[in-house]
């Protein structure tokens, strides 16, 4: 810094700390946000939590590619299977299997889990303490519908928010039924399920053709 008139010199200014959040800093994946100064000047640690729940049955290239997408925006994201107690029988994978199958898929992902559950979103999220949900659109139906949802479940709790990805262009025609449709007559899935589970979706469809 240069002198001041008469020769004395000028300090240099103080730098007041500012907070960035992950929409300014992201973390590298599995970090904790940092730290913030509590009252008594202690670090309290923020961790930002987000659940991206689903079906998954089974799990597709399309939600691997939302998953690796949020992993890099929050400190810890969980996939969660969402039980529905009038559909639970008629799944291609039971719940707890598409848990199994997710680990699998994610196991190089290091802040990502796989959980399920038969709550309310809402109230589960509540449960882990995570401030948002994330939501894949395909098209625009989806949003419309998606967007009812996101407006439920923050009357149900007000400190949660709902982040809509895209899909990426060559995914916006993959789900869970088309696969199953395909695996149904022994397509090749190579295009549209992760490597590490194609072997488990082609030997239960082929139990069930037998069943």
């Amino acid at each position: 810094y240069g002198l001041a008139r008469g020769g004395t010199a000028l300090s240099a200014p103080k730098r007041v700390p500012v907070w960035k959040g992950p929409h300014r800093s992201v973390p590298a994946p599995g970090r904790a946000t940092p730290a913030l100064k509590g009252e008594e000047g202690k670090d309290i640690t923020v961790m930002k939590t987000a659940i991206y729940p689903g079906s998954f049955d089974p799990v597709t290239l399309g939600h691997l590619n939302i998953i690796k997408r949020a992993a890099v925006c929050f400190d810890k994201l969980i996939v969660c299977v969402m039980v529905n107690s009038e559909k639970v029988n008629r799944g291609l994978f039971t719940p707890e299997e598409r848990v199994e199958l997710i680990r699998r898929v994610v196991a190089k992902l290091p802040n990502v889990e796989a959980d399920c559950s038969s709550t309310l979103i809402a109230e589960y999220a509540r449960q882990k303490r995570a401030c948002t949900l994330v939501k894949g659109l395909r098209a625009v139906s989806d949003y419309e519908n998606e967007l009812q949802m996101a407006l439920i479940n923050r009357k149900l709790n007000p400190r949660l928010e709902t982040m809509f990805l895209p899909s990426s262009a060559k995914y916006t025609y993959v789900s869970s039924s088309m696969v199953k449709e395909m695996a149904r007559y022994g397509a090749e899935l190579s295009d549209f399920v992760p490597r590490e589970i194609i072997g488990d979706v082609q030997r239960k469809m082929d139990s069930r053709r037998d069943g």
